[in-house]
Order: structure tokens, then C-alpha cells, then sequence
């Protein structure tokens, strides 16, 4: 494959070399405590306590109770994780067949959504948004309905890098009722993310 002599890698938001701090905490348990953390003995419990200080540590940095942090393998599963749980209870716990989405979404929350809609018979309505891509907590509002399972508007997009009001729209879904998932996963990295202001109530 041909590459430049002199190269610019510009896709930092999706894929980075591996800090040198990071590399450091994480080599014991590539090499030495690598138990399995559901295990009983030592290095078992080793690992299962490296993993709860790890969940301390990420409830901590986005103000959250540690009972709340689930561990994934990936963003992709993150968003599938939220989405397929929350459409699929609250169908089971009312009559909620309705997902509200921005078309702005990362592609795994858009196609979670529509393999919702075309295998399990939800409803799928996309959000308008502006010439920046954003979402207007009215346009949420108009289009909220008592049979909406689920809203999720992303927090910085991946692409354009604009940024939706999360804390506006979580009011007018938490007025009704609805659970709203937001994806901030290019927000980590440069904005606060606290849960109790964002007031959401799935965040990858």
C-alpha cells in the first residue's frame, strides 16, 4: 500500500495509538494478575478487584453511583446494549412501540434503531435538526408521545463536531416519562461529562 513519507493521521476521534500511562496501568493484568474476575481464588479476586476500582474510578469521573457503570467490549455494543434494553422493557412494561432518534446518529445507534423497527415492529421516527446538525428540545417535545419506549440524541457529533443540549432535552423526556440515551462518546474527550447535569439516563 502506498503511504506518504510525510503522513498526517487525522482520525484520532475513532482510533489512537495507545498512551504510554494507559499501557502502564493495564500491563500487570496482561502479564501477571490476569485471573478470571468471576473466580474464587486469588487471581480471581485480584482481578474482580482491579475491575470494581476500575468502576469506582469511571462512576467517579462522570458523577455516577458505581452500580451504574456496565463494562462493554466497544461503543458498538454500548449502543446496542441501551438501546435493545430499554426499547425492548419499556414495550413490556406499557404500551410503547415508538423510537425517536436525530438522523445524526453514529451508525450504531441508527442501525439498532432500524433493525428495531424491521425485526421487532417499532416505530421509527427521526428527529429534525438545524443546519448544524443539532436537535431543538421542542421539535423532542412536539413529537413525544405516550407510546414513545425511547429518545437518543447524541451529545458531540463524530463527525461535525456540533453538540445538542442533552440537559434541555432530558427535561422534556424526564416531564413524560420517556428514557433518553445519549451517545457522548467524542464528548468524553473534551467536555464534562456528568451525569446528574446531563440528567440522561443511558450514556455510552
Amino acid at each position: 500500500m502506498f503511504a506518504p513519507k510525510a503522513s498526517i493521521y487525522l482520525d484520532y476521534a475513532a482510533s489512537t495509538p495507545l498512551d504510554e500511562r494507559v499501557l502502564e496501568a493495564m500491563l500487570p493484568y496482561f502479564s501477571q494478575d490476569f485471573g478470571n474476575s468471576s473466580s474464587v481464588h486469588i487471581y480471581g479476586q485480584r482481578a474482580e478487584a482491579a475491575v470494581e476500582a476500575a468502576r469506582q474510578t469511571i462512576a467517579d469521573i462522570v458523577n455516577a453511583h458505581p452500580d451504574e457503570i456496565i463494562f462493554t467490549s466497544g461503543g458498538s455494543e454500548s449502543d446496542n446494549l441501551a438501546l435493545r434494553g430499554v426499547a425492548l422493557a419499556s414495550r413490556e412494561a406499557r404500551p410503547a412501540n415508538h423510537l425517536l432518534i436525530s438522523p445524526v446518529e453514529h451508525d450504531a445507534v441508527t442501525q439498532t434503531a432500524e433493525q428495531l423497527a424491521r425485526l421487532h415492529a417499532f416505530e421509527l421516527e427521526h428527529l429534525p435538526v438545524d443546519e448544524f446538525g443539532r436537535v431543538a428540545p421542542a421539535d423532542v417535545a412536539s413529537r413525544l408521545r405516550p407510546e414513545t419506549a425511547l429518545v437518543s440524541v447524541i451529545y458531540a457529533n463524530n463527525e461535525i463536531g456540533s453538540l445538542n443540549p442533552i440537559t434541555e432535552i432530558a427535561a422534556v423526556c424526564r416531564e413524560r416519562g420517556i428514557p433518553l440515551h445519549t451517545d457522548a462518546v467524542q464528548a468524553a474527550a473534551h467536555l464534562p461529562v456528568d451525569v446528574q447535569e446531563l440528567d440522561c439516563d443511558f450514556l455510552y
